[in-house]
């Protein structure tokens, strides 16, 4: 199927990402966020990036000039109407998905493709809020999305090969890898990666070693770019925290079990770098 017009729910920090990299790969982008301000803020996000990409030579005057032509801002859903993909980019929680996914389904023209950036959330699920599941597919990009290559392609149970192929074709016109995975909690990064992170954190909480060494460990011993606790600290230990809650509820199995010290950091509002305090200190 042929995508000439794109839609993004979302203009956070993935939203916006992914607004990009779509813009930036001829596609024309309608970035839709509910609040006026979070869509200057992404907006501005992206030109400050494209500038920065132009500045460091990764991109010509024109590239960049003509990504910006190519981006328009939305607030209402509605606009879904005129295009022929939408990547959803809310916040994760499945009521919210779901809420936004029915409205889409209701306004995208029939051929639509919808997916859902979800990080562990069933697409199954998801597209069950739909009239099209056979259209419903997860399309997981990694943060930062103009720097990570991969893209989790997420087929729910009943999507097509049609719109898996779409998808693909799409991540590869990105300039992204596509890696097909099956509908399962937390995807194949996230079933991976939250477990790791949750025993790092449990090594903390037994006494094990500091934060600091035990990251030390993993990027010295393990040869990992970023320690467990400081990436951590950057995807938000809340989010960690939903992560492991999914993982735990849909497989049943207590080795998924969220560390107590996790909880209590997420209690106290340390969430990490978004808030100044998580394993380590951002003030300042």
């Amino acid at each position: 199927m042929q995508l000439n017009k794109i839609m993004v729910v979302g203009a956070g920090q993935m939203g916006a990402g992914i607004a990009q990299v779509c813009a930036t790969a001829g596609l024309h982008v309608l970035l839709y966020d509910v609040s006026e301000a979070s869509l200057k803020k992404g907006i501005a996000g992206i030109q400050k990036r494209l500038q920065r990409a132009l500045e460091k030579g990764k991109l010509t005057g024109e590239a960049r000039q003509a990504a910006v032509n190519r981006l328009a801002s939305s607030t209402t859903l509605e606009d879904a109407q005129s295009c022929d993909l939408v990547i959803e980019a809310a916040v994760e929680n499945m009521e919210i998905k779901m809420d936004i996914f029915r409205q889409l389904d209701e306004y995208a023209p029939g051929h639509a493709i919808l997916a859902s950036n979800t990080s562990s959330l069933p697409i199954t699920e998801i597209a069950a809020a739909t009239k099209r599941p056979n259209q419903v597919i997860g399309m997981h990009f990694m943060n930062p999305v103009p720097v990570m290559k991969l893209v989790e392609v997420i087929r729910g149970l009943q999507t097509s090969n049609e719109t898996f192929e779409t998808v693909k074709q799409l991540a590869v016109r990105l300039e992204k890898t596509p890696v097909e995975v099956n509908d399962y909690p937390g995807f194949a990064a996230n079933r991976i990666l939250m477990p790791m992170i949750n025993e790092a954190i449990y090594a903390v909480y037994e006494g094990v070693s500091s934060p600091e060494d035990i990251d030390t460990v993993m990027k010295l011993g393990m040869n990992h770019p970023m320690g467990p606790l400081q990436l951590a600290d950057f995807i938000g230990l809340d989010t960690c925290l939903y992560i492991m809650e999914v993982l735990h509820e849909g497989f049943g199995d207590s080795k998924y079990r969220p560390c107590p010290l996790l909880r209590k950091y997420v209690k106290a509002g340390w969430l990490g770098k978004k808030t100044g305090q998580g394993f380590y200190s951002y003030q300042g």
